[in-house]
């Protein structure tokens, strides 16, 4: 019998949720008001074209991820308009010690990955995004992005 190594996920990175256009000051400002503490802001181009703000929750390692559309071209500007211009959840992503030998092993095992290639992401990360149709067996439904830390280091 064939023995698989398992594909190694290390913990949830981030949940990231998408404002509309305009209105990612405000939200910022209600999650402060919760006690969310902003870790770093970027507006990052190439595929992405979104102002991204990054909270951490409490004193704990858990962040959320909030993503304002730059252009209506970005993708997600489109998730928005398909949640009929609400905010709502945009991927959750997960940390991985290697994106590139992640990639690799999922794209072996199957998995229907977005990106060609492992690719630069905010925060000097290294991302890759799983499509929410991951899998053959089984229709997943949700946006996953795998994200090594900057650096090279986990």
């Amino acid at each position: 019998m064939e023995t698989r190594t398992k594909i190694s996920l290390k913990h949830i990175d981030h949940v990231a949720i998408a404002v509309p256009t305009g209105q990612l000051d405000a939200h910022v400002a209600v999650y402060e008001q919760m006690g969310f503490r902003v870790l770093h802001r970027e507006e990052v181009y190439g595929t992405d074209q979104v102002r991204e703000v990054l909270l951490q929750v409490g004193e704990s390692e858990n962040l959320l991820q909030l993503l304002e559309p730059l252009t209506p071209d970005s993708p997600v500007a489109k998730q928005i308009e398909k949640n009929g211009g609400r905010p709502g959840m945009a991927h959750v992503a997960f940390r991985v010690e290697d994106a590139q030998a992640t990639f690799d092993q999922m794209k072996a095992e199957g998995f229907q990955i977005i990106d060609a290639a492992p690719r630069p992401g905010s925060r000097g990360t290294t991302v890759f995004f799983l499509h929410p149709k991951t899998h053959a067996e089984a229709s997943l439904g949700v946006l996953y992005e795998i994200v090594q830390e900057g650096g090279g280091h986990g």
